[in-house]
């Protein structure tokens, strides 16, 4: 089957739809440029709250149970009900194709890859040996997998982790991003006359980092009256302001939660967007965004970060949770604007690559292998229920 006819793709998020999150996004993404080609979507999702879902293509399958996992808190569903809704949406799809993203753990996608019948590819996004601590017992994960028809990981890492749990390889095609939307008005933060870092993430959750990036503040303040630091992304900023120096607090601008229109200008905004995550990443989209909106980057060393960075060359690193070391790189490029400048375009050239015009068509071509003589999806007997499978 070509991937040249429209296709009907069914979509299967394991996590909250409505919690901000790597996969979310890259599943929305994803979803809005499938159907800007013309292609027929329907994702479904965990849902804490109705009314905050605005696409019309996404099916609710239920609220999400919030678990710890890999340093945040995943919210996934599973159980009969879940199990009944996702194989009526099955049913009623007549899809060609299941995507199913993180079918390695008891969620959705599982739930969809046990009761589903057809072409099948899984995505693999986690970099975490932790994955098989939330496996459902029983051996159900194993035999999952080797009904996919095809499998995607993000990046090396994300294929590692899938290799030593599942013993089994996949496709690597990295994340995407809308590289047109970030570039689009990179020269606006020209406009201003203070040298401003930043940070977008759910700050609440140690392993991205805010710690380490305020533990080095004092440093990088010290080096230029004219440095502000910017923070966006969800989560109370108050316990992370007690007992700072007023003269600090005054340097420090909180912005909460942003649209994706905001998103890009605050990147824009940006000389140096900092990533100080201590782990659990198996990609990175949003250094991959601050590069497209030409931001020079500044990012700890883990493995995930030190491979979309290329080893320095598109950015700067520093030794994980080494928060005078991060102070140390950050004065040192304050100090060295050239610097600045070779990074950002560094990152720009690279970022081009993670475009969704790219990322997508290398998906298309896993669809058509994973269709090829496969048929149409369609659903199992009752004794593949999530039941039968204890």
């Amino acid at each position: 089957m070509s991937v040249d006819k429209k296709l009907k793709i069914g979509m299967v998020s394991p996590y909250g739809w409505d919690v901000p999150g790597g996969v979310q996004v890259h599943i929305k993404q994803l979803a809005e440029h499938f159907i800007a080609q013309g292609h027929e979507v329907s994702v479904i999702a965990p849902v804490s709250d109705d009314e905050l879902v605005t696409e019309p293509w996404v099916v609710s399958a239920g609220r999400p149970l919030p678990i710890p996992f890999n340093g945040s808190i995943a919210r996934v569903l599973f159980g009969p009900i879940a199990s009944s809704r996702v194989r009526q949406w099955i049913e009623a799809g007549e899809f060609d194709l299941l995507h199913l993203h993180e079918p390695g753990i008891p969620s959705l996608s599982l739930l969809a890859c046990w009761a589903a019948e057809g072409p099948m590819v899984g995505t693999f996004h986690a970099s975490t040996t932790k994955l098989r601590a939330i496996a459902a017992a029983g051996g159900l994960i194993e035999p999952m997998i080797e009904k996919l028809s095809a499998r995607i990981a993000v990046s090396e890492m994300a294929h590692d982790t899938m290799t030593s749990l599942y013993g089994t390889s996949a496709v690597i095609v990295p994340n995407g991003i809308d590289y047109e939307h970030f570039a689009s008005d990179r020269g606006a933060k020209k406009d201003r006359t203070s040298f401003r870092i930043g940070f977008l993430g759910r700050f609440e959750e140690e392993r991205k980092g805010l710690p380490i990036l305020l533990a080095a503040l004092p440093a990088i303040l010290a080096a230029g009256r004219d440095i502000e630091l910017v923070v966006a992304g969800p989560g109370d900023p108050s316990k992370y302001l007690k007992g700072l120096d007023p003269a600090i607090l005054k340097r420090i601008t909180f912005l909460g939660r942003l649209s994706d229109d905001e998103k890009a200008e605050f990147l824009q905004s940006l000389d140096l967007y900092i990533a100080p995550n201590t782990g659990g990443e198996s990609f990175g989209i949003i250094i991959a965004e601050a590069m497209a909106a030409g931001a020079a980057v500044v990012a700890s060393n883990i493995p995930a970060f030190r491979a979309l960075l290329q080893d320095g060359d598109c950015g700067a690193l520093f030794e994980n949770e080494d928060s005078a070391e991060l102070a140390r790189v950050v004065s040192s490029l304050y100090a060295n604007r050239s610097r600045i400048l070779e990074l950002a375009l560094s990152g720009i050239d690279a970022a081009k690559s993670y475009d969704w015009k790219n990322v997508g068509a290398q998906i298309l071509s896993v669809y058509e292998t994973a269709m090829a003589g496969n048929g149409k999806v369609g659903v199992g007997s009752e004794s593949a229920s999530w039941k039968r499978g204890k």
